[in-house]
Formats: C-alpha cells, structure tokens, sequence
C-alpha cells in the first residue's frame, strides 16, 4: 500500500524551557513534494520547531514525525529521512570539505554509493574547486554552502532550510534560490524559514506564520496575499497646506514629501485621495500603487518587523 503520511506531521506540539513557553500547542502537516515557508519573528518558536524535528530537543509534550517516522520513538528513519541546514555556521576545522561530506555520509549508514552525489553538489553549490580547502580557510558563505551540502548527501526527501541566506551577498542568495527549486522540481519536500518575505513569496507554494509560539495563519502563499482587502497608494506631494485630516488618517509611511497610504478597498478610492489634497491646495507630482506585500500582511498579524 502506498504511503500516504505527510513529509512533516506537527501535532499538539508544546515546549517549556522554565516559566518560558516556546511553543503552545502548535499543529500543522506539511504535504510531500510542497515548497512550506515557516515565517515568524526572533523567538517567535521557529529554531525550537526545527530542532525537535531533528531530534536535538525534546518536545514537552506533542508529536512530530517526518514520512510518518515519530521523532523520538522512530529516530534513526526519521533522521535519515531529513536533512536540516542550520542558522549557525558550525563545522570542523581541520578536515577538507570533500572529508566532512564523507564523514557526514557515513553517519547516515552511506557509503561510497553516494560520493558521485557528494561530488556533483560540491560542482552545483560552486565548491568544487574549494574540496580540498579546510574548513577554515574558507569564506563564511562558502562555508554555508558547505552546511548545505552536508544536510543533502545522504539525499534526504525531506529538507530543511533555517535561515540559508542570513548574511550571505546577492549573488549567492540567488544561486540558493535556483539551487532549492532543483531540489523541489526534483522532489525533495523544502521548507524554508527566512526573514527575507520576499524568499517566500517567491518560493513557497503555502506559509504558515506563528509567534510567540502560536500558529497564527496557515494558507496558501496567493491567499495570504489575496485575502487582506488593501493596497497602497505612494504620492510626492508639493505645498504649504495640510493634509487633510481624512487622508493623514490613511498615512502608513511618510519620508519628507512622500507619503504612503493604506488604501481598504470598497472604500478608499484613489481619486477621492487625489480630489481631496488638490482641494486642501496641495499637488501631486508622483503617484504609483502596489499590492500588499507578506512584510505588510506579516506586520499586520504579528505587530512586529520580520
């Protein structure tokens, strides 16, 4: 019979360190083969998920399973079946990069089966020519890539990106970007946390968003855009006059004579904005739209900057 379980399975899931609750009660399931943006705040609860999945902590109370493999009473398939690429850079110093792969290989049972894999992700995150380099004398984002390249060797289904571009340059976060659309368009179920929204709104196919160790929103990437009835509306505006005051009530941002309003639709129209500051005396030299962004919609629910 064909195994229906999905990649990650969070239920009821609690965790206490202390008077601290990290996470409340925090349930969801994540399909195979999806691309799961997990969005929150620092300390919102996303790392202490992340870690329990991995088996490095241990829940309070609440069940994970990765591929229907519980985490505590079912480790060894349900770490084999997960690669994780942590936040922080923690590695070996005195071994080669092609070494830390092999070695990391072999913890997962691999063996020399999976050195032509280990070899072509060394070729596909640019490190080839960095496989006999020691870990130290390597860049930090080199040496990201190499995290990332670890957490794929054994060829988890199942991976898990936390923070893969915290503090890299452009063009590596683009060649991470191509790199985990691979991965999916080959299979692999991705889920990614980011403080980069637009990573998620560019990759995930459905977020979830929790704070404060609590599940705030679960939906597909489109519908948390779709559904919040507001768009912005950024004006230059020239003059002595005020604004008048039922347009500052609108104001979201205001940078010296640019002004950014949170139009509702159904409500707000833009030629009622514009009719009312040319009758207040006060001219428009630049006008333009966009929709609302996961950073607005984020703010909107959790209070907080991303």
């Amino acid at each position: 019979m064909r195994d229906t379980s999905p990649a990650l399975h969070v239920q009821g899931l609690h965790k206490q360190y202390g008077t601290l609750q990290a996470l409340k009660g925090v349930s969801f399931d994540i399909q195979r083969g999806e691309f799961f943006g997990l969005l929150g705040p620092n300390g919102a609860g996303k790392s202490t998920l992340i870690n329990i999945a991995a088996g490095l902590v241990r829940a309070t109370a609440g069940e994970v399973a990765v591929l229907g493999h519980d985490v505590q009473s079912d480790f060894r398939r349900a770490r084999q079946s997960l690669g994780v690429v942590p936040q922080e850079i923690v590695y070996d110093p005195f071994f080669t990069v092609r070494d830390m792969l092999r070695i990391q290989a072999g913890y997962y049972g691999c063996g020399r089966e999976v050195w032509d894999w280990a070899d072509y992700l060394l070729e596909r995150l640019e490190l080839t020519d960095k496989r006999d380099a020691t870990m130290r004398q390597l860049s930090g984002g080199m040496k990201r890539r190499v995290l990332i390249a670890q957490a794929l060797v054994h060829k988890p289904p199942v991976v898990i990106l936390d923070e893969p571009t915290a503090g890299v340059d452009v063009e590596l976060r683009r060649t991470l970007w191509n790199f985990t659309r691979e991965l999916h368009a080959a299979g692999h179920t991705i889920v990614l946390t980011t403080h980069y929204l637009e990573e998620a709104e560019a990759l995930c196919e459905r977020l979830a968003i929790i704070n404060k160790g609590e599940l705030l929103a679960l939906e597909k990437t489109a519908d948390f855009l779709g559904r919040h009835p507001f768009r912005f509306l950024k004006l230059c505006v020239e003059g002595d006059a005020a604004v008048p005051p039922a347009i500052e009530s609108l104001v979201a941002n205001r940078t010296g004579n640019e002004l950014e309003l949170q139009l509702t639709r159904g409500r707000d129209s833009v030629a009622s904005v514009l009719d009312g500051l040319r009758e207040a005396g006060l001219q428009v030299t630049d006008v333009h739209t966009r929709e609302p962004s996961l950073e607005d919609i984020f703010v909107e629910l959790t209070g907080e900057v991303a």
